[in-house]
Order: C-alpha cells, then structure tokens, then sequence
C-alpha cells in the first residue's frame, strides 16, 4: 500500500532547497559533504512544516539534475534521511518524508510552546502577551452579570450580539467611517474572519495577493484553503507598502483578494502612511479585487508621538472594496478569541449566511466580555496597559540582541509586537533548529513568506523582557555561534531558567 499522501514537485523542492544560504565557511571550517548537506536541508524543510509529512519526494535522478550534483549525492542523502527515520521507501512507490518514531509532527503554522517547557525554553514562537489584569477578571466578572438574560436564548447569534455590534460600529463612526451595526459580524478570532472572508470570495485556485513577508498562519490557511499566493514584496526598512509593485500584480495577476497589515505590519512592524492606503485602495478598486485590511495591531502604537494614519477603510466610503478585519487579540489577550468584520450590509449577509456550515457563532460570554470593556472604559486602560508591555519588552531585547549580535540588522519599530530580523548572512531555519537545542524558540523567515523566502531571517516578539530577554538573546548568539561553525548543536542542551 502507497503510504504517501502528497507529493513535492522537483522545481518547488529545489527552490526551497536553494533558499537555504548560509555564510561562507571561514578559514578552517570543515564543510560537510554534498550529501550531508542535502540530508539536512530536506529534514529541516520537514520539520518546519515546510514540506509536509508523508509526502512524496522526487526520484533521485530528477532531483540530482535540478540542483546539479550527482545521482549518488541525492541517493546518499535519501540514504541518510532513512537511517535517521525521516524517509520512508518502497520499490514501485517511491520515498516520502516521516518523522521518526517519539517526535511530534511539525507544526505548520506558529503555535504557542506547551506550558510544560516553558520552565527550560524560552518562547520567542508567538506574538502574544499574558492578560492584562485586573482588567480580563473585572471583564469576565461584568460578563456574568450580563449574561441572565441571554441564558434564556438559544445562544446561537451568527452575526454576533447585537449589542457588541453597535458597540463596534460606534467605535468606527467615531473615528470618522460612518457605520451600522448591519456592517459588523463579530467572529472567532481574526483567523476566523479572514477564513470566512477566503471562503467567501475566493474558491480553490484563486489567487490572492499578499504582502512579502506577512504572517505566517494566515499565508497557511490561505495555502490549506487551496489559494495561489502572489507575493508583493515590501518596501525596504519601515517604509510600508511598494506601491509600483502592488499596482503590478493587481493589474497583470488580477487576484480575487489583497490581504494587507497597513498597521504595524506582522512581522516586519512598518505603518503604512495616508498617501500609501489610498492609492492601494484606488488600485484595488480599479483592479477589481476585494481588499482586506487587517488591523488587529492598529491600537498597539508604542511611541507616544506616532500619529495614526486614517484607516484603510475610510478610503472607501461606498465600501465596494475594503473589507476590514478586526480583533481583541493582539491588544488585549489572545485567549479572548473575538474578531469582526467590517464589510458593506450584502457581504456581511453572505458571511453570516455561510457560517450556519461552519461555526454557527462566537461564546457569547467572551462577548459579553468585550462590550464590558468597550462599554465602561476598561479597554482604554487595558490596551494601555499592554503598550507599557510591550514597549518595555520591545526597548530589552533590541538592547539585548544589540548587545550579545552585532551583526544582525533590524530597524525598531514604532509599534506592534515583533521585530524582523537580518541575521547576519545565516540561515533563519537552521538558527531555529539550533535554537531549539539551546532552549530558544524562534520562528524562521520563510515561515513568513512565499517558496522559501526570507532564509535570512528571524522573527523576534516583544513577549519577554529584562533578564529574560538577555537570556534570550545569549542564546540566540549561542545557535548563531552553532550554525557558524557548521555544527549540529547537539552538544548543547537546553538550561533551565525560571522567569
């Protein structure tokens, strides 16, 4: 019986090899066979998740001539993937990926490291803080005394309740965008609004403009969703959108969708200005694409004196073409899984109408919950309370990694919760790899792109500071200092440190 699920195509499994440059071998440097090297690139585009388990890899001759070695180097190095248990074979059916037996699947997306590790490993995976309190207990407390009433309903509010509805329009028309409770649908998470979004307006096949890099479980469920990516490469530093690029892919590639940060963008932190959100929106418009503008980090300025530019949607007020996602997430607690959409009444109609197939709706009390805040204040406190946060996370590790690895360039944001980080000519996924081993958790660039982009890179989040994030740092320089010397980093096992 065949035992592979999916298989990886020679040019796309080339191109991800490929991507994987490390620096130059320094005088002395014993450089690993061709091989070995093979070996090891294809264990860590599996254990990424970047190639996924139980699928078929291609036949040694084919591969051997797409990255121009010979057919015994790839043999070697199938050989090798075997002995480790990251390859299974059968004659007539070829070899796919596996992992060997004790070790968990690879993870595809950023998902936050198990509460039982977090005493040795430091968690640099995830863009979120812990609760700002009192202010998610004197929320949930408000909820409950909300909550007799609709106890005596179904339950089930599809577009959300109605008053968390109005709440939320409200907070829209007072910035200046007109809007109905009928323009709002409250969802499980961003994630869940931009999953009905795709679903909505873009079927298997379509294509969907992103940005290059964006962020790393959105671009996966909008691969799992069946889309073809089309990155837009950003701007250089902080300086937002390329808008000449843009234009390009809207009118020559024509996707259905654009999904856009235009605040604090994840991960590279830059803040689209006015002039940018307009001119996106007047060439999406002119294009025909629907555009969906993300802002769950728009209220986590963290310099006093940023001045927000207008949102994306006030450039649209037919809204034919924004749709904006929102969420309570990244400013208040990723546990409180709340997110909406902004939309014209129709699509809101559509989105609803679809969800009756998918989750029916949000917890109400969570509900409950957030119009508690918005209603009485406590947001306003608690998002403040999550600026000084991260601001004070985000000043320790720039001084830290400045410190412990000169070489890697960044430029601090002015907002957000991550840092994006050049390191130095290695390679992000083998830093990540080492990491592990010396007890950081850090996310590779390609996560955050498109066909192995950005293996120079590493994501940081503003999640740890003062000596955690030196310690942090120190151990980043240890896995630089591993992948440098074209070790493995198996001498080296994680130290217990209790923040």
């Amino acid at each position: 019986m065949v035992q592979w699920t999916s298989a990886v195509g020679t040019a796309q499994l080339a191109r991800l090899l490929t991507s994987q440059q490390d620096r130059p071998a320094g005088p002395g440097t014993r450089r690993p066979p061709a091989y070995r090297s093979l070996a090891d690139g294809i264990r860590l585009l599996v254990l990424e998740g970047r190639v996924p388990v139980a699928a078929r890899l291609p036949a040694e001759r084919e591969l051997a001539l797409a990255l121009s070695v010979s057919r015994t180097t790839v043999a070697a190095a199938y050989e090798a993937l075997r002995a480790e248990g990251f390859l299974e074979s059968r004659r007539g059916a070829g070899s796919w990926t596996a992992v060997p037996a004790g070790n968990p699947l690879p993870a595809r997306g950023l998902e936050p490291l198990p509460p039982e590790a977090l005493g040795s490993v430091i968690d640099l995976g995830t863009a979120a803080l812990p609760a700002p309190e009192p202010w998610l207990t004197r929320a949930v407390q408000g909820a409950l005394e909300e909550l007799p009433p609709y106890a005596h309903t179904h339950g089930d509010y599809p577009a959300g309740l109605p008053a968390l509805r109005a709440m939320i329009a409200e907070r829209y028309t007072a910035r200046g965008i007109p809007t109905m409770p009928e323009q709002i649908m409250v969802t499980t998470g961003a994630m869940g609004a931009i999953d009905a979004i795709c679903h909505l307006f873009a079927g298997r096949g379509e294509r969907i403009a992103v940005e290059s890099p964006s962020y790393a479980n959105i671009l996966q469920l909008m691969r799992e969703a069946g889309a073809r990516l089309v990155p837009v490469a950003m701007a250089e530093g902080l300086a937002g959108w390329d808008l000449d690029r843009w234009r390009q892919v809207l009118r020559e590639a024509a996707p259905r969708i654009a999904y856009v940060v235009a605040d604090f963008h994840n991960p590279t932190g830059a803040l689209a200005d006015e002039d940018q959100r307009r001119q996106l929106v007047e060439a999406a418009r002119s294009a025909g694409t629907v555009l969906v503008a993300d802002e769950t980090m728009t209220e986590l300025w963290l310099d006093p004196d940023v001045e927000m530019p207008r949102q994306v949607c006030g450039f649209d007020p037919a809204g034919s073409t924004v749709i904006t996602v929102g969420s309570a997430s990244k400013a208040f607690w990723a546990g409180m899984r709340i997110g909406w959409v902004r939309a014209a009444p129709d699509v809101i109609r559509s989105l609803v109408a679809a969800r009756a197939y998918a989750d029916l709706g949000t917890p109400v009390l969570e509900q409950l919950a957030i119009n508690w805040l918005l209603s009485t204040g406590g947001w306003e406190q608690a998002v403040e309370l999550r600026r000084e946060q991260a601001r004070g996370n985000r000043d320790a590790l720039v001084a830290a990694v400045r410190r412990e690895l000169p070489d890697w360039e960044f430029t601090v944001p002015r907002g957000g919760l991550t840092l994006w980080v050049r390191t130095g000519g290695l390679s992000g996924s083998r830093i990540a790899e080492a990491g592990e081993r010396v007890g950081v958790r850090v996310p590779s660039g390609p996560r955050f792109g498109v066909d192995g982009a950005f293996e120079g890179y590493v994501r940081l989040p503003f999640t740890v500071g003062g000596a955690v994030a030196d310690e942090a740092a120190v151990r980043l320089a240890a896995a630089a200092r591993i992948v440098a010397s074209g070790g493995s980093g198996g001498a080296d096992s994680p130290r217990t440190f209790v923040a």
